[in-house]
């Protein structure tokens, strides 16, 4: 079953998923962890576990693999990288729900539902590591102000990036995919072979 799980393809596809999240946010290192609003679009391949089953670990490693240069290195390593486990394993069960059904309801729903998860589990958990674990009180007098202020924060900027750049990431790979394009594919699916011939009645004597 293992074996059958991870295909060469899924583990290749898994590397370049992890290798582009770290890429991305040391692109924006100066930007990605500092600030109020936090600029970091390899957030939008969070949305990739609505497809592939094998993004939610590559997620994981890019998640912390990107943390080293955090500013909460030891906590954002490892509190933040879970962070980011979780919401994936959500957003990949979203996408096994929906799984089959058509239609822009059910399109809706999925990406909505899908998003939904890494906005909310970042916005509630990365706060603690920066107000309640590592005390920084910068953005507020408060850990209560300083907490929520960095909850809303949190949640503005995590949503532009999974919807913003997320949306346009779901439907192109939604594209390649129905075009059957192979790095978006799993095994294409043998076709049915055609029925046999029938055979004529033999005349009775």
């Amino acid at each position: 079953m293992l074996k059958t799980f991870f295909t060469t393809k899924r583990i290749c596809r898994a590397g370049v998923i992890a290798a582009l999240y770290v890429a991305l946010t040391y692109a924006f290192m100066p930007v990605a962890f500092q600030g109020v609003l936090q600029i970091r679009p390899g957030e939008a391949l969070t949305i990739l576990p609505l497809f592939f089953p094998e993004a939610v670990p590559a997620l994981y490693i890019g998640c912390m693999l990107s943390n080293l240069t955090s500013p909460f290195l030891v906590y954002d390593v490892f509190i933040g990288s879970l962070a980011t486990l979780a919401a994936s394993l959500c957003t990949y069960l979203i996408g096994r729900a929906f799984r089959g059904r058509e239609g822009r309801t059910a399109t809706s729903l999925r990406l909505i539902l899908g998003g939904l998860f890494p906005v909310l589990f970042n916005a509630f958990i990365i706060p603690v590591i920066i107000v309640i674990v590592c005390g920084d009180m910068s953005a507020g007098a408060t850990v209560s102000i300083a907490y929520w202020t960095n909850f809303t924060s949190m949640l503005i900027t995590e949503a532009v990036w999974v919807f913003g750049l997320g949306i346009p990431l779901y439907f192109f790979i939604a594209r390649m995919r129905k075009k059957g394009v192979s790095a978006f594919c799993d095994a294409k699916k043998k076709p049915a072979s055609p029925p046999a011939p029938e055979t004529p009645a033999q005349p009775q004597a």
